[in-house]
């Protein structure tokens, strides 16, 4: 007994007793290795040649920053680092179930062909639409393959669908769609280019309004610009109040001239001698003389004629008594003939005074003249000064409304340049491969059936040494001798019919 079984523990596994289970379990390995091969030519012909996977990569940066609520302009860069959670965030709007159902609505992933089951559903059909829409997008967030990849800001997107190559590529197109424009709305102020379009045109309007108010200021006012009037008029009237010291200044000057002319007009002389001649007492008796002879013969002419009572002859008497009286008063004196005329220097001082006087004359009305004007400039400048008060206001008012217009003129441009930047890269985030219609399967059905013939070759083996494990029976004598202890003195071969 020993003997035997210190041969049995020196005997070798040799191939052939590897194959005998299998052998022994043809049936099973066959039936494995079919079911097997059978479901790879079923994968290969039909579902394989129908399969197309569509992929998409979504690049997550700081590529720039948003102008609207900072103050680095549309396009700049920012140098703020990407993390982890903000690409785990990605991931999370790419799965969110909002964009995933109005994908599964855009791409018509819900089948509207009525099953067997729905005949039983007695629930309205909204509810039914409804349950569809909810099941189809469930079905869509599993089957999409969200995959943030490690050491990179890249998110892949993968989906693949048995039917028409363009459903895969429209889920990701869409998906990628709906996914700027949910990022852009999360990211960007809503309805930002609205509102700087409404506030722009708001201020164009009271820029305009101002502007004509400027212009028809000056209009109902008769001043184009009244801090240059006003400048010119205060100019005006510095030289006018000079004027007006220089004429008061003159009509003293005048009415001085005019006293001291008088005075020394009192103590000049209006007349003065200009040629004197001496006269003898004879010649002036000879003549006297001569003179008393006429009248003597008109006197006794008038006689002849006239009584001597008669006036013409008394008239004629009295003068013969004067000349007689002169000859008399002649005879004692010696007479002087003297000329006179005008003396110069009192006619010279009284055509100054005359002049001097015009000149009074002349400047006082030139003062008064002055003065009104002065009186005139003032009120001109108290009447400038409310006026440019106003066009001060007005330009104030314009320039406040000019520049928020076109503050607001800029933002608008920036966030129009931020839309079409968004085009192609929404606040930082962009698709980096966009999703393409394939054109070839997603697995090829020689590969498949390759590796299903291989599997099924395992799979029949793996069945042949299970079936061979779970069978109770003695397949050798040795089994039977290891297994009981016992010594085998004959074996009797299975005869086949």
């Amino acid at each position: 007994m020993s003997t035997q079984r210190s041969g049995q523990e020196q005997r070798h596994l040799t191939m052939r007793d590897m194959l005998a289970p299998l052998f022994r379990k043809r049936h099973a390995v066959l039936i494995a290795f079919t079911l097997v091969f059978a479901l790879a030519v079923l994968l290969a012909f039909t579902w394989a040649q129908d399969y197309y996977v569509s992929t998409m990569q979504v690049a997550v940066g700081r590529g720039r920053a948003e102008p609207t609520v900072s103050s680095i302009q549309a396009g700049e860069t920012t140098t703020k680092a990407v993390t982890t959670d903000d690409v785990a965030s990605e991931v999370a709007l790419l799965q969110g179930r909002d964009i995933l159902q109005q994908v599964v609505q855009s791409c018509s992933l819900v089948n509207a062909t009525p099953s067997f089951w729905d005949r039983f559903d007695s629930r309205p059909p909204q509810v039914k639409r409804a349950a569809a829409l909810e099941s189809a997008t469930k079905a869509l967030g599993k089957k999409i393959k969200v995959i943030a990849q490690k050491n990179s800001h890249v998110i892949d997107l993968r989906y693949g669908r048995s039917g028409s190559p363009t459903t895969p590529a429209c889920v990701l197109q869409t998906l990628g769609q709906l996914y700027l424009e949910k990022h852009l709305r999360l990211q960007r102020p809503i309805g930002a280019s609205d509102f700087f379009a409404e506030e722009t045109e708001k201020y164009r309007r009271a820029l305009t309004d101002s502007e004509t108010r400027l212009a028809n200021f000056s209009k109902l006012k008769g001043a184009a610009a009244p801090d240059l009037l006003r400048t010119d008029m205060a100019q005006q009237l510095a030289i006018a109040q000079t004027n007006l010291y220089q004429a008061r200044q003159a009509v003293a000057a005048d009415e001085q001239r005019i006293d001291s002319i008088k005075k020394q007009m009192a103590v000049t002389p209006t007349r003065s001698t200009t040629a004197e001649a001496s006269m003898s007492a004879n010649t002036l008796q000879e003549q006297w003389q001569s003179n008393l002879l006429t009248l003597q013969i008109k006197r006794t002419q008038l006689l002849m004629k006239y009584e001597p009572t008669y006036p013409l002859v008394k008239e004629v008497d009295a003068e013969i008594s004067q000349t007689q009286q002169a000859i008399a008063h002649a005879e004692k004196e010696k007479f002087v003939n003297t000329t006179t005329d005008r003396d110069p220097t009192f006619e010279f001082l009284r055509q100054d005074l005359a002049k001097t006087k015009a000149d009074l004359a002349s400047q006082q009305a030139t003062a008064a003249a002055v003065s009104e004007t002065i009186h005139g400039i003032q009120a001109r400048l108290v009447a400038l000064d409310g006026r440019a008060l106003e066009q001060a206001a007005l330009l104030r008012d314009a320039k406040a409304n000019e520049g928020t217009y076109l503050l607001y003129l800029n933002k608008m441009e920036q966030e129009r340049t931020s839309d079409a930047l968004d085009q192609q890269r929404i606040a930082n985030v962009a698709i980096a491969v966009p999703a393409y219609v394939p054109v070839l399967p997603a697995y090829n059905s020689l590969v498949i059936l390759i590796a299903g013939f291989i599997a099924a070759a395992f799979a029949g083996i793996a069945a042949g040494y299970l079936a061979e494990f779970m069978d109770p029976s003695f397949r050798t004598p040795d089994e039977v001798a290891e297994v009981l202890n016992l010594t085998v003195l004959a074996a009797v071969p299975k005869q086949v019919a």
